[in-house]
């Protein structure tokens, strides 16, 4: 009677694998695409022109074998997936983590855990409005606060972050962003089976930080120039 037993506990332990492995290669994917988005975004430092050149350039990648946004909208559906992915992965594993301990710890067993692991949820959460948000804001929709341009790239931008609360919006979003990154960077890699020595461990810690510092410290830079009126 115990073989059934240990045939089923044996796969639920290779499909929970399955499960982190498919998680972390999403989050990776994803952490490639807004380091692009990020560096793209820096584009407006470099002025009106040189900002819409670089926004023109992303809607005619490929062509003429490609339409127009062609091979843009393959990369955001590729996007899309990902995030299904990885949001369908972090809520089957949450339920089954849920199963298996239906009774909570009666004192809090997360009080020596980093903050950013902690918070990996509302996180998590708070990081898929702002991208709902953000989608309908700068790409589906467009939608300027001001009653300005909106086909316009850097007009659109510089309109919309000139608006003290979309910048609130944004810089929250952000910090929710460092934080999952930084989690998410070291347990992406943990999972992956790169953190198996002191030394790696270190490396994996350290590139959370760099890679949450950077990410969201360089999309911060764009709205705050805006506010404060470097950027116009």
């Amino acid at each position: 009677m115990a073989t059934p037993t240990l045939v089923r506990g044996a796969r639920a332990t290779q499909s929970t694998i399955t499960l982190k492995i498919a998680m972390a290669v999403s989050g990776i994917l994803f952490i490639l695409f807004v380091l692009a988005h990020m560096y793209g975004n820096l584009k407006v430092f470099s002025g009106e022109e040189a900002f819409n050149s670089y926004a023109e350039h992303l809607r005619t990648i490929g062509a003429p074998i490609f339409p127009r946004t062609g091979v843009l909208w393959i990369l955001r559906v590729g996007l899309i997936a990902s995030l299904i992915v990885h949001v369908a992965c972090a809520v089957t594993l949450a339920r089954r983590a849920g199963r298996a301990r239906p009774v909570q710890y009666q004192v809090k067993r997360n009080v020596n855990s980093a903050f950013s692991s902690r918070t990996m949820r509302w996180g998590g959460a708070t990081i898929l409005m702002f991208l709902i948000w953000h989608l309908l804001n700068f790409t589906i929709v467009k939608i300027n606060p001001t009653g300005g341009e909106t086909e316009n790239p850097y007009r659109l931008l510089v309109d919309n972050f000139g608006v003290w609360w979309m910048t609130i919006i944004y810089l929250v979003a952000m910090a929710a962003l460092a934080l999952h990154l930084h989690h998410g960077t070291w347990s992406s890699l943990q999972t992956l089976g790169l953190t198996n020595s002191p030394l790696a461990r270190q490396r994996a810690k350290l590139a959370g930080w760099v890679v949450a510092v950077v990410v969201a410290g360089g999309f911060s830079l764009v709205p705050l120039s805006v506010l404060v009126g470097i950027t116009k």
